[in-house]
């Protein structure tokens, strides 16, 4: 059996529920036994011989089996998701103090001619602090990745509006502690420069009204004023079109960094990578800025804050157009090779075509079992079909189901609810003795 293959390959992840390479190497296990049963039954082998002569209880026990499956599975996930978590809050950490490290070789390679100046010092400076700052919200939000967690969305994926926004902060943050630095006033020793002995202050910078000119810094706070705005706007988007069911959210396993580059269902997103893209450009534009003039807050051009205006218009009209509500286009009489044309009876499989009874990021075995049919009073399961490499049924656009018994003959309303939890629109068939 699958199951008992997944839960055999799964004992040593999980007597290490708190190892992050045991709780992985289960999991893998039991998607390798899942997806090896899915491709044997798909072949028709290991359908036990007491269901073997009905084709509908083959389909039924077949499609129960991998639903078994399917489910230690997910639970392998989840004993294995603790420990994937603290891997990815060290590895955040790691990139942190690696870039602290990567920031002082820099400088300690530049200065050999250059020498070293306050600059310098006041950018390690503001490294060493924001690195820590950082180090201390990672710990605070540990159980949830560390500092991946403000940049993850409710459904448990990686957002590009907030990582672009985090971004924009981060560099207005390291702008504001590197100028508070550089301003500090430095005391020269007792005596020195003056005849009463007194100590004297000698500022290392431009003056505070020089370094924090609004005028110049009117493209960085309007840049981040958009990135924010745009950040607020997708996520209200995002749960208009939730509460008007045109946009199913299914809940994702676990983040991953291709989520900022793709939709829920995978694949790349023109909107997202080109709003990312743009985004980085203008933001090391301005990094760049504030490396060449330490003394000031780095300027961004108007021309460049309008190209990040048309990418965020780009972003949001893509995130407007997103989603579509599920929807029953027509109920038919699912027929056989052979059969002869006849009304729907009790028993019969019932196609239902349409759209969107799949969403984004639901193909998975899991969620394709909470797909359900309402057919009058009676709630029926569609059965997972496989297929080599897939499932046949249920699909986005069709799905098919046996009529249950429990119906009575008439008129019969069919809606589906989909893994979701949006149902459709209703369809009234006739069902004949």
């Amino acid at each position: 059996m699958a199951v008992q293959e997944a839960r055999q390959y799964g004992e040593h992840a999980t007597a290490c529920a708190g190892c992050a390479h045991c709780g992985r190497t289960g999991h893998r296990r039991a998607v390798a036994a899942f997806l090896a049963r899915r491709d044997e039954l798909a072949a028709g082998h290991g359908v036990p011989a007491a269901v073997a002569h009905s084709p509908v209880a083959a389909r039924q026990w077949v499609s129960d089996e991998l639903a078994q499956s399917a489910r230690a599975v997910t639970a392998h996930g989840r004993e294995a998701g603790p420990a994937r978590l603290d891997l990815i809050r060290r590895g955040t950490l790691r990139t942190v103090w690696g870039a602290v490290l990567a920031l002082l070789l820099a400088q300690t390679l530049t200065a050999v001619e250059a020498g070293w100046t306050g600059a310098r010092t006041a950018g390690l400076c503001t490294a060493l602090a924001l690195a820590a700052l950082l180090s201390a919200a990672a710990h605070t939000h540990r159980a949830r990745g560390g500092l991946l967690a403000p940049l993850t969305g409710e459904d448990n994926r990686l957002s590009t509006t907030r990582t672009v926004a985090a971004s924009w902060l981060l560099l207005l943050s390291f702008s504001l502690l590197f100028l508070a630095v550089r301003l500090l006033p430095l005391r020269s020793p007792a005596g020195t420069g003056t005849g009463t002995g007194a100590a004297v202050t000698v500022p290392v910078t431009a003056p505070a009204a020089t370094a924090f000119d609004l005028a110049r810094a009117a493209g960085l706070l309007t840049a981040l004023a958009l990135v924010a705005a745009v950040t607020v706007t997708a996520r209200l988007v995002v749960t208009a079109g939730i509460a008007a069911g045109r946009l199913q959210k299914v809940r994702a396993d676990r983040p991953r960094a291709a989520d900022l580059l793709c939709d829920d269902s995978g694949r790349a997103c023109l909107a997202d990578v080109q709003y990312l893209l743009v985004s980085g450009a203008v933001l090391a534009l301005a990094a760049v800025g504030l490396a060449h003039d330490p003394d000031r807050l780095p300027g961004v051009p108007w021309s460049l804050v309008l190209l990040l205006g048309v990418s965020a218009a780009w972003h949001l009209a893509a995130k407007c157009a997103e989603g579509v509500r599920p929807t029953i286009h027509s109920v038919v009489r699912s027929r056989e090779a052979g059969d002869l044309d006849a009304p729907i009876r009790t028993g019969d499989d019932i196609e239902i075509r349409g759209r969107g009874f799949v969403p984004p990021g639901a193909g998975a075995p899991v969620p394709l079992t909470r797909l359900v049919v309402r057919i009058g009073p009676v709630h029926a399961h569609v059965p997972l079909v496989p297929v080599p490499g897939g499932f046949a049924n249920p699909t986005d656009t069709a799905l098919t189901v046996p009529l249950p018994a429990d119906v009575e003959p008439g008129r019969v309303e069919v809606s589906v609810v989909t893994a979701a939890g949006v149902e459709t629109n209703r369809v009234t068939i006739d069902v004949v003795d």
